[in-house]
């Protein structure tokens, strides 16, 4: 019985250890095609064809839709920041989902808003009250505001597609700045291919510690607070592995995060966003994957790799926590929901690829390492593996890890070497504590959606950023 056990705990610690060197290079399989496709952009960056696309009569008009509930610290920065861009046509949509603070008044306040009639269409469902819809006096055609009861974010952007009056929406977060050319990037693959191109997403940084002048983010630098900084290792890791490499590789699979932009008929097409997940952005997109491939539609899927914008990141250990607890349990109830299209050949690189690595390199990972935590100690108390084993697996689980970090750190290098010395740092420390309690939230996300427990969002305590002067459209 005791050989049964030993022989277990080594078959245990083996499988382990070729899961982290699956996942891990994995990782680095995905970093290298996307840092080649950001290394070409950034060539090309002088010949975009942004100021064409700026003076162009045919670029399509977009409709920003805004969801915001309790965002009163970051809410007028960043809608400064949008109602600035430099984009010939577009709106701005900011649905104020039942806040309780002051986000209202901040943006009454700031844009002088005033109360118009205003019929709310149905076309995707929604089940919440609209109380009413206000505009700002000075610049009525791009800044509309609409006050709502509470229904979560996915209603609060459904009300948003509703009211939306041009073929293309952009669903982009409260806390987000936005760059002045952002729309004029993240659109153009649709401009390029206007027939293929369902939907777009666009690189995001974090914006704490950084001066944000007039909306905009004028001066980059790393947060003060060490877990903001291993989150901006995190963002750069994830965006460049997950988003940018799985474009390279075929188009990504989900396109979340801060900003995305979708054809409007598409996601009207498919029922808009489900509340019922509170990952709802990233259900879409499989959604309107499953939706495209079952009618065998040829489309596209495109993640620009350039930084477009920017957003605040958890401040504190306890928001941190309900954010990833929340974004677990969205790949678990997303991954459930559509289990059906997982090696199904029917759905292409989609169901064949991309979906596998999210059940077995996303979903399963923090599993892995909380089981990795007992097991290889138990491995080495039991003699059944040895102590040069376990220097091996703490090299490939953590040693490979952080090379893997290192690379996209210095792949979307800042512009000070000492940031990027503070990032090396983060990308240590990551190692020690900080991705152990992260598998822990996550696990217990997952979890809480086998359960089938009732999903609530929760709100995220903004600090707000540092902002100076005011800004204003471009001529």
């Amino acid at each position: 019985m005791h050989d049964f056990v030993r022989q277990l705990l080594r078959g245990s610690d083996i499988a382990i250890f070729a899961y982290f060197v699956a996942l891990n290079s994995s990782c680095l399989v995905l970093i290298g095609p996307a840092a080649a496709g950001f290394a070409r952009q950034l060539r090309r960056a002088a010949f975009a064809g942004t100021d064409d696309m700026f003076r162009s009569p045919l670029t399509p008009p977009v409709s920003v839709i805004v969801p915001a509930r309790d965002e009163g610290a970051a809410i007028v920065p960043a809608v400064l920041a949008m109602t600035a861009l430099r984009y010939p046509r577009y709106e701005v949509v900011v649905v104020d989902d039942g806040s309780t603070d002051d986000t209202f008044e901040r943006l009454r306040e700031q844009f002088d808003l005033v109360e118009v009639p205003r019929v709310m269409p149905g076309e995707v469902p929604y089940r919440s009250e609209v109380i009413a819809v206000f505009v700002a006096r000075a610049d009525p055609e791009t800044l509309t505001v609409v006050r709502k009861t509470a229904g979560g974010r996915a209603d609060a952007v459904n009300v948003g597609i509703n009211l939306a009056r041009h073929p293309l929406i952009c669903m982009v977060d409260a806390d987000a700045l936005l760059d002045p050319d952002a729309l004029l990037s993240v659109t153009k693959p649709i401009g390029d291919d206007p027939l293929r191109v369902a939907a777009c997403g666009g690189m995001m940084r974090i914006a704490n510690g950084c001066r944000v002048v007039g909306g905009r983010v004028v001066d980059v630098r790393m947060p003060r607070g060490w877990p903001a900084r291993i989150q901006v290792v995190e963002y750069l890791r994830a965006f460049l592995m997950s988003r940018t490499g799985w474009s390279r590789a075929g188009g990504p699979v989900v396109i979340s995060g801060a900003l995305r932009v979708f054809r409007r008929d598409l996601v009207v097409r498919v029922g808009g966003m489900d509340p019922q997940t509170v990952g709802e952005d990233a259900e879409l997109m499989v959604r309107l994957h499953r939706h495209l491939r079952e009618r065998g539609e040829d489309y596209r899927t495109v993640f620009v790799a350039e930084p477009v914008g920017w957003s605040e990141a958890p401040s504190s250990m306890r928001a941190l926590g309900r954010q990833r607890r929340r974004r677990h349990r969205g790949i678990a109830e997303i991954l459930g929901r559509h289990r059906g299209m997982i090696f199904r050949p029917r759905y292409g690189r989609v169901g064949m690829v991309a979906l596998p690595y999210y059940l077995i390199f996303e979903l399963l990972a923090p599993f892995v390492e909380l089981a990795a935590l007992i097991l290889l100690p138990l491995g080495l108390w039991a003699s059944a593996v040895d102590a040069a084993f376990g220097w091996r697996f703490v090299l490939v689980a953590y040693g490979y890890g952080l090379l893997v970090s290192l690379t996209a750190l210095f792949v979307h290098r800042g512009p000070r070497w000492t940031d990027i010395l503070r990032g090396v740092g983060a990308a240590a420390l990551e190692n020690f504590g900080y991705r152990q309690i992260l598998a822990l939230w996550q696990v217990a996300g997952a979890l809480g959606a086998g359960r089938g427990r009732e999903a609530v969002r929760g709100t995220t305590n903004r600090s707000g950023f540092e902002m100076v002067g005011a800004g204003h459209r471009p001529d």
